[in-house]
């Protein structure tokens, strides 16, 4: 059985629909889970969008950083880094 991760290659896809699709990819994603995004430029608005939209949700780390191809890969971080009760917050 071979562990495959959902990877997105935004290089084919017009810009318009790139975020969308990668926010789509990204809510499907279970806590622990992770995918990978290759694109032809630094994504850092994207993680930029994603900090201020869902902080401390989702990690990020560059598997490779151009000059011509950029490779992250985002994880869906675990649930309870927050608080103890069940309202989902980090107070």
């Amino acid at each position: 059985m071979t562990d495959t991760k959902p990877s997105i290659d935004v290089r084919t896809v017009p810009p318009r629909e790139r975020h969308p699709r990668i926010f789509g990819m990204l809510g499907a994603l279970l806590p622990g889970g992770s995918m990978q995004i290759t694109s032809d430029h630094d994504p850092r608005p994207l993680h930029y969008q994603l900090e201020t939209n869902f902080p401390g949700q989702f990690g990020w780390d560059y598997l490779e950083e151009g000059p011509e191809v950029w490779r992250v890969e985002i994880a869906r971080l675990e649930d309870g880094a927050g608080c103890e009760c069940c309202c989902g917050s980090d107070h």
